[in-house]
């Protein structure tokens, strides 16, 4: 199998925080999911992925090269991040301009259909723009210079549903080219339910689960029931459990569970919920 992206071992150490270990593989023509809380190690894995900080260890490979040897892999890459990094004061008009010569494969001609689909215009400076523009615009740069692999950071957070369905809807079409993929860090788990095949949960800079979605989602349910019948089930069927006044919910293990309880389905957000907050037997 061919990845558009391999981390092994991938180490970040700070003062108060360390990312520790991350190990992921991004198949060929998909996209991955890349979920966790804010300050979990998301953005943190990115930066260290694109050569925007170093490293403390491991190794990165993106198309099937190593982007600190070899940088013209950057070329195939586009980055979508939360900050942005747009010069204020410039257009998008000159912006082009500008990135024809940084960028060999830069295509103003997609640069200017993607600016006229997104309602971009281009003589309007970037400090201008709203974040959910900006963010647009960032997406039709990676979109304009032949990249094979988007990576986005948070690029949906902060935006109307209007706009976050535009950009998954943009994804989607891009996908459609099985040499392109896409790597999707964000906490809007119901989005990346709608287009994502693979997923990967990071919880304090350490990666709990990954695997195709569509397997986990059949994996994991949700147990509605008293303390007293939770007790009863083994413990490895139960991800976890929070308790209220009406009982607990609990996250199980659908093929761990007696046939006669009743479980519900489960949504990425239950099993982040639960598996980060949840109490264990």
């Amino acid at each position: 199998m061919e990845y558009a992206m391999e981390l092994r071992n991938l180490r970040k150490e700070y003062k108060q925080f360390t990312l520790d270990n991350i190990s992921l593989s991004l198949p060929m023509g998909s996209i991955m999911g890349f979920i966790g809380e804010n300050g979990a190690g998301k953005s943190t894995t990115i930066k260290a992925m694109l050569g925007l900080i170093r490293p403390d260890g491991g190794s990165i490979r993106l198309l099937g090269k190593d982007p600190t040897t070899s940088r013209a892999v950057m070329e195939q890459v586009g980055m979508v991040l939360d900050a942005g990094f747009f010069p204020p004061e410039m257009n998008p008009k000159q912006l082009s301009k500008s990135l024809s010569s940084i960028y060999k494969h830069w295509d103003a001609s997609a640069f200017a259909r993607y600016l006229q689909r997104f309602d971009i215009d281009p003589g309007k400076k970037v400090k201008e723009l709203s974040r959910g523009m900006v963010m647009k615009l960032s997406l039709a740069v990676a979109l304009s210079h032949g990249a094979k692999l988007l990576v986005l950071d948070e690029a949906t957070s902060g935006l109307d549903p209007i706009i976050r369905d535009d950009i998954l809807d943009i994804l989607y079409d891009f996908i459609q080219d099985e040499e392109h993929s896409v790597f999707l860090s964000s906490h809007i788990t119901g989005d990346l339910e709608k287009i994502a095949d693979y997923v990967a949960f990071i919880h304090q800079g350490k990666v709990l689960m990954v695997g195709e979605k569509d397997t986990l989602l059949e994996t994991y349910g949700l147990y509605h029931c008293t303390k007293d019948l939770l007790l009863e089930l083994e413990p490895q069927a139960v991800a976890g459990y929070r308790e209220s006044g009406f009982g607990v919910t609990a996250l199980v293990l659908r093929e761990r569970m007696p046939a006669h309880c009743e479980v519900e389905n489960a949504s990425l957000d239950d099993i982040m919920l639960y598996s980060i907050k949840g109490k264990r037997l």
